[in-house]
């Protein structure tokens, strides 16, 4: 195997990482679990990204779902669901999809 083949290889395996802003201006990094389109909307279940190891083992393994809006610019923003009961539907729907991956 050659440098360029195990370059790929390993990119293959590295984590989807998005860097969001909250509501105070911070930024916080999360690694994508899945994504999903749902009657129209497309949905993200996020965790938060940890580089130590062992800090992720420490961490409480929020899940975090926001849905995909676009802006004037028609770039893309992942912000949160603020119907509870859309919240609850996708949330529910992500559980059952990341479950069965286990």
């Amino acid at each position: 195997m050659n440098d360029m083949d195990m370059n790929n290889e390993l990119n293959e395996y590295a984590p989807d990482l998005y860097e969001l802003e909250d509501e105070n201006g911070e930024k916080h990094t999360f690694e994508l679990l899945d994504a999903m389109e749902y009657e129209d909307e497309k949905y993200y279940a996020l965790t938060p990204y940890f580089e130590d190891p062992a800090e992720a083992l420490n961490a409480p393994g929020d899940l975090v779902i926001l849905k995909s809006e676009f802006d004037e610019n028609n770039d893309e923003m992942l912000v949160s669901i603020d119907d509870d009961d859309e919240f609850e539907k996708i949330g529910n729907i992500f559980l059952e999809r990341i479950n069965r991956v286990r």
